[in-house]
Order: C-alpha cells, then structure tokens, then sequence
C-alpha cells in the first residue's frame, strides 16, 4: 500500500513551512502502518518562495501555471503514485491520530474515500460560528472540506478528478460524484470526526463579517454560477495571505 499526500500551494512561504512540518509528522502512521507514502506540493505559479521551502522539505515539487485549487490539486494526483490520496491544504496541520484514524479506514475495506471535521487556530466568532456548521452538515451530507481529502486513486480518477469548472466548492462536486460511484460499489464515504483537522484562521483576520456576507450574496444572487469564476470567489483568488 501507498499514500500519496498532494499539496496545492499558492504563495504559502508564510505558513507551509510549518505545515509541512506536521504533516510528515502524522505521516509516520503510515511507516507505522508498514505502507509507502510520498509528498508532492503543488506549486500553483506562486511569485515567492513557495517551491524553494516545498524542496528544502524534501516534497517533490509540480508546477501548475494556472491559479485555480482544483487544477493544483489535479496536477499533484497526476504525479501521485500512490494507491491511495490525500489531499492537504498548505495552511493546515493533521497530527498523528487523523492519519491514525485514515489508515483504520482504508484498512476497513469498505471506504472509498472521505475526509475530516475543521478546528481553526483562533479565529473571530462568526468564522468559528460558520466551521461549526459546516462540520455539522459535513457529517450529514458526506462532503469533506477541502483542505483534507483522502480517497482511493482509482476511485479518484474514474471520478473524473476536480471539476476545473469550479474556483470555489470544487469538492463538493467532487464528493457528489464520489458518492454515487460508492453506492454503485457498495462502500463508504467517511468523515472522521475523533482528532479534527486544525487549520489557518488567517481568513478571519483578513476579511470581516462584511466580506463574508458579500461573498454569500453573491452566490445567493447569481445561482452559484459565481463559484465558477475567480472574481466571485474572492476569498481565495484576490491575493490576500
């Protein structure tokens, strides 16, 4: 068994030192687990020192010229050799128990893929408002948050990968059509819940309330067709880091 772990990056110079810090960390439940597992950033056209940190990490280091989240992540998995993928955000920090708990879950034999609840560092009252509901309705609905996907590679490709349609709630998308091969497969989507996933507050002290009620107006507004284009999601696309 083999566990690629994908990282798309976008200027993170700040924080994927870090990061990456803690996720070959939790990457020793792998050796553990007597598997293989390899680490892959994404460098997505970044203008800093992104890849240069990747490299000094020992990740190997991809290029995608286009700054969108799913083609980052679709190029990783392109060089993944893994029988399995996860997918980590560059701003995120998985300890020991999650990947623990992720090794559990492929050894079940019923999981075709899944992801985590989010805890944020920090954060105002309306972002840690807004990760509460989401991990509630990620537990109802099956739909793992971006920044902590795992899946099997085969399942992930017959899925079709990241719909490049989508600069925002591409793995919603992902997770709707995941679920429907599951079915027809007879196994499982799972989202653990036991050591959540902790992640950047950076947002909530970049943007305000304002912004978030912005944001969510305009796809309210326009049917969710701005969540296919950069400037409708801007909370990811506009530079802010």
């Amino acid at each position: 068994m083999k566990v690629s772990v994908v990282i798309p990056a976008y200027n993170e110079e700040r924080l994927l030192a870090s990061s990456l810090e803690s996720i070959k960390a939790a990457m020793q439940a792998f050796d553990r687990a007597g598997w293989e597992s390899e680490l892959i950033v994404c460098d997505n056209n970044s203008t800093d020192r992104t890849a240069e940190i990747a490299a000094a990490a020992g990740a190997k280091v991809v290029f995608e010229p286009l700054n969108q989240i799913g083609r980052a992540r679709n190029a990783g998995a392109a060089h993944a050799t893994g029988d399995w993928l996860l997918f980590v955000d560059a701003d995120s920090h998985p300890n020991l128990p999650l990947l623990e708990d992720v090794v559990t879950a492929i050894r079940s034999g019923r999981c075709l893929a899944g992801g985590a609840t989010v805890a944020i560092e920090g954060g105002n009252l309306p972002m840690r408002v807004l990760i509460a509901w989401w991990n509630v309705l990620s537990r109802v609905t099956r739909w793992a948050a971006g920044s902590f996907i795992f899946c099997d590679a085969e399942a992930f490709r017959a899925a079709g990968g990241f719909s490049e349609a989508f600069y925002f709630a591409e793995e919603i998308d992902l997770f709707r059509r995941l679920k429907k091969l599951a079915r027809r497969e007879r196994k499982q989507i799972v989202i653990l819940h036991r050591h959540p996933l902790l992640t950047s507050a950076r947002k909530a002290h970049l943007y305000g309330p304002r912004d978030l009620l912005r944001f969510y107006a305009m796809v309210i507004r326009t049917g969710g067709r701005s969540l296919r284009t950069r400037e409708g999601s801007f909370f990811w696309y506009d530079g802010r880091r």
